[in-house]
């Protein structure tokens, strides 16, 4: 066993909260578009899932979604450990928007740059914002304790030119 105790013995969920803004756009058809304006940290013991609540910051409309939450899945360590290696490590956002729904709704919060292609890849609607600094030092404790990436390895290549690779009218052959 460790002489270090481990950071992740109790479950790896983190609470978050979401925030939608309208962001205006030059269109004949419609006049903005819904996108993800940031993704928090949500301290609250009992953050229940709770939205959407509508708040004014510098003049800007937002509709946050409390108590949302991040799963980590020690399986999407390669996800998280290609997010922390970009040049600006990020959380995605999936969100859908019904007919009856006044703003977007959060459906899944990751920061897996695997499954959020995933998901990208079946049509979802995916946005992404910067991960907060105490959030990314958490992902780097936890990928380091889950995910090992692989060592490159070279490819040993036929040389088509050393002497016997090439025969012609071997067993089977004319």
């Amino acid at each position: 066993m460790s002489a270090v105790p481990s950071l992740f013995d109790g479950p790896t969920v983190w609470r978050v909260s979401v925030s939608f803004r309208k962001r205006p756009v030059q269109s004949r058809w419609v006049d903005f578009e819904w996108e993800t304006a940031s993704v928090e940290a949500d301290q609250r013991a009992d953050s229940g899932a709770q939205g959407p609540i509508e708040l004014n910051a510098n003049g800007e409309a937002r509709w946050q979604y409390d108590g949302e939450f991040i799963e980590l899945h020690p399986s999407e360590g390669e996800g998280y450990w290609l997010n922390l290696n970009s040049p600006a490590p990020c959380i995605f956002v999936m969100w859908r928007m019904e007919e009856d729904d006044p703003v977007p709704r959060p459906v899944v919060v990751t920061v897996s740059y695997n499954e959020a292609g995933r998901m990208l890849d079946v049509g979802d609607h995916v946005d992404n914002v910067p991960m907060p600094d105490g959030l990314r030092e958490q992902l780097v404790a936890y990928t380091a304790a889950h995910y090992q990436p692989e060592v490159r390895k070279k490819v040993k290549r036929n040389d088509p030119f050393k002497d016997g690779a090439f025969r012609r009218g071997g067993a089977g052959h004319g």
